[in-house]
């Protein structure tokens, strides 16, 4: 199976205070962890940057292991990035696995599992799920990429999901790390955990 990472990373982190791309999660920057995570599991992974792109290029180091895509626009919000993420994919992929830069808690095994689940046929959107909730990374067949680029821009990706519910596949996984979204300084104080320091 053809499958390729998409990470958004281009906002503005304007409550984080900070690019949560070069955030540093046992050793490694949110991005670098996703970027690796995606590595072992798709063909092509593509990272969308925005807001100080340039110090986000060059505080990585896995920047080789994907392609970074620019949003010129990434001020008017996700979806955009998105958008602008599926047009760099390349040619001839299967299916996409997507998640926003403030997911790096995911275990490496949940992103197998989800590229996994894109053998069946009986679906168009896989979701993780922990505990009854619903997390990141989303996974989406190519077929839905043309659905995603004709959204107008006030509108959102769930747009999407929600408009193929009935073909979504819910994948149980004992991961709580797809629920961990790090947007604030609160929320990253609590991934550290007390043992751990900046």
């Amino acid at each position: 199976m053809n499958l390729a990472g998409l990470i958004l990373a281009a906002g503005y982190s304007s409550r984080m205070g900070s690019p949560k791309a070069l955030l540093d999660l046992r050793g490694e920057t949110f991005l670098d962890r996703l970027i690796a995570m995606f590595h072992d599991h798709c063909s092509a992974v593509v990272a969308v940057l925005g807001h100080e792109a340039d110090a986000v290029r060059s505080g990585i180091r896995r920047a080789d292991w994907a392609h970074l895509a620019i949003n010129p626009d990434y001020p008017a919000g996700q979806l955009g990035s998105l958008q602008c993420g599926l047009r760099a994919l390349p040619s001839g992929v299967d299916g996409v696995i997507f998640t926003p830069v403030d997911y790096p808690n995911v275990a490496a095994a949940t992103v197998g599992i989800l590229a996994a689940s894109f053998a069946r046929e009986d679906f168009s959107v896989v979701v993780p799920r922990y505990r009854g909730r619903h997390g990141h990374p989303v996974g989406f067949r190519s077929g839905l990429i043309s659905e995603f680029l004709a959204l107008a821009p006030e509108s959102q990706a769930r747009d999407v999901i929600h408009r193929h519910a009935g073909r979504t596949c819910y994948v149980d996984v004992e991961d709580p790390g797809i629920l961990d979204d790090i947007d604030d300084p609160e929320a990253y104080a609590r991934l550290l955990g007390p043992g751990e320091s900046r």
